[in-house]
């Protein structure tokens, strides 16, 4: 049985929805409203001490983390691949999406799509752009070269870059001119069981 606490707006979130269906495995959704801090409640927080979706219960356990639940449930399936180096390389891109990529991706899409308050972050929004399109540039040059992150393969790298990526312009981030981000789109698009963000 696996049950998934979820915000449905959240990038972190979709992730692992989105690997749960191309997985075919059957889950409960937990909706946890984020904007009313329903994460921050003392219930959750017994769950995820960090007060953040996603969670993700199966076998009596919790596990927080949308990368290490992305690990977890592709361990044993075709979204991670079986060299030691290719694995490694799937953790490059993962550390590179927390560290470069979602903080500076995903927070501006939040501030201007999900709060509504684009005016009020105006200042902090110029840091997180520059920061931003540098890790889109990185993404570029990478897909120049490759049809997916690893081993042109698709896999849970993939789906971790995808997340945020895909809707960066509700950060109103331009990809006009990523060319070939936007044929990765495509690619990632046309895997099977493909869901959309907005999906439950």
């Amino acid at each position: 049985m696996y049950k998934l606490y979820d915000f449905l707006p959240s990038g972190n979130c979709y992730k692992i929805r989105l690997l749960l269906n191309q997985l075919g495995i059957d889950y409960e959704r937990v909706n946890v409203d984020i904007l009313n801090k329903e994460s921050r409640t003392p219930e959750f927080l017994k769950i995820n001490p960090n007060g953040r979706t996603p969670v993700l219960y199966h076998d009596g356990k919790y596990l927080a983390e949308s990368n290490a639940i992305l690990w977890y449930l592709a361990s044993d399936a075709s979204f991670l691949p079986k060299g030691k180096y290719e694995q490694a390389l799937v953790l490059q891109w993962m550390f590179f999406e927390q560290f470069s990529h979602e903080p500076n991706i995903a927070t501006p899409r939040y501030w201007v799509s999900i709060l509504k308050a684009e005016d009020e972050y105006k200042e902090q929004l110029k840091a997180k752009m520059k920061l931003g399109y540098a890790a889109l540039d990185v993404m570029e040059q990478h897909l120049a070269s490759y049809r997916y992150f690893v081993g042109d393969e698709y896999s849970i790298a993939d789906i971790a870059l995808y997340a945020y990526t895909h809707v960066a312009e509700e950060g109103s981030f331009d990809l006009s001119g990523y060319s070939e981000i936007k044929a990765w789109f495509k690619r990632v698009e046309s895997q099977e069981n493909y869901i959309d963000i907005q999906k439950s």
